[in-house]
């Protein structure tokens, strides 16, 4: 049989009939090390012997023989959860980055990515690296960065566009399953990536768009209910008021597609019945994770200087 592309889901990712996917955007990787321009130190490791996840830690060298201890960001990487990775120059960069910026220890997390493992493989890996990091709290985890370096009655999540999705759906999950060992003080949901089979309002209509979309989500969960799948629409899951995080901060962009359904997940959030704090910020002008994409523009330090605040504030 010829070999024929199943899924053109081009600048990003081709999947073939054959079962082979190429990755087009997001294959680049680089090694954990010492950053000279921040002085951040970074390592990688596997969260166990019979798991499939890992992930790649940061923390300030100057506190690695501090007594201080530091508060923990967990992030989660975003690529519609089919490309990009942990190990990726853009996301190793912005971590370095915002570990410098806030002082703080980062857990960054490599989950299993579609097709070759579709959903709930993501979120199930999520969820096993949160505890993980839960599993320090005694001072006796496997990592000593956490043991002895770790704020663990403060720490955060985070994650951009997939990523953020992923934040959410662990908070139903926190929510229902109690999650002991951490406190998480709040979550910072940036560009993140919900959807629906109807538009909302301003958002666009074009066919080709919204069917490129949801095609994405096909190929991501191929035993999804459609684009009203809870999972890509919260604003489905009767389950929002019982989100299990206390504080979120959600994020777009002005000129991104996604931006009306994180401006929706706001208000629906707030108007649940959900006992927290949200709060809403846009960048006008900008698209899509323009802060990766562009990390040196006005914009993106703006942003920086928001999710650094964020964890900040209370310290």
């Amino acid at each position: 049989m010829e070999t024929e592309v199943l899924y053109d889901l081009s600048p990003f990712v081709k999947i073939y009939n054959d079962g082979r996917v190429e990755r087009l955007w997001g294959t680049e990787t680089v090694p954990p090390s010492l950053d000279e321009k921040t002085g951040v130190q970074s390592k990688d490791v596997t969260l166990s012997s019979d798991s499939a996840v890992s992930a790649r830690l940061y923390i300030p060298e100057a506190a690695i023989d501090s007594p201080q201890k530091l508060p923990v960001l967990v992030y989660y990487h975003g690529g519609c959860f089919i490309f990009e990775t942990a190990w990726s120059p853009t996301y190793h960069n912005y971590l370095n980055a915002i570990v410098a910026e806030a002082n703080i220890i980062a857990v960054s997390i490599e989950y299993r990515r579609a097709p070759e493992d579709p959903l709930p493989a993501a979120y199930d890996d999520s969820w096993t690296a949160l505890k993980w990091v839960a599993s320090h709290s005694t001072g006796n985890g496997p990592d000593e960065w956490l043991n002895s370096r770790a704020c663990l009655e403060k720490v955060f999540l985070a994650g951009d566009s997939a990523g953020a999705n992923i934040v959410h759906n662990l908070g139903i999950r926190s929510g229902e399953e109690k999650l002991n060992g951490i406190e998480v003080a709040g979550v910072m949901m940036v560009h993140p990536y919900f959807w629906g089979k109807e538009p909302l309002p301003s958002e666009t209509t074009e066919l080709e768009k919204r069917s490129f979309y949801g095609m994405l989500w096909q190929v991501a969960n191929p035993t999804t209910t459609g684009c009203d799948d809870p999972l890509m629409n919260p604003m489905m899951d009767s389950r929002l008021s019982g989100l299990g995080w206390n504080k979120v901060l959600v994020c777009v962009a002005g000129k991104d597609v996604l931006k009306y359904r994180g401006w929706y997940y706001k208000e629906a959030l707030s108007q649940s019945g959900w006992s927290g704090v949200v709060e809403g910020i846009e960048t006008p002008g900008e698209d899509h994770v323009f802060h990766l994409l562009n990390p040196g523009c006005d914009n993106a330090a703006k942003l920086m200087k928001k999710l650094v605040s964020f964890m900040n504030e209370d310290i």
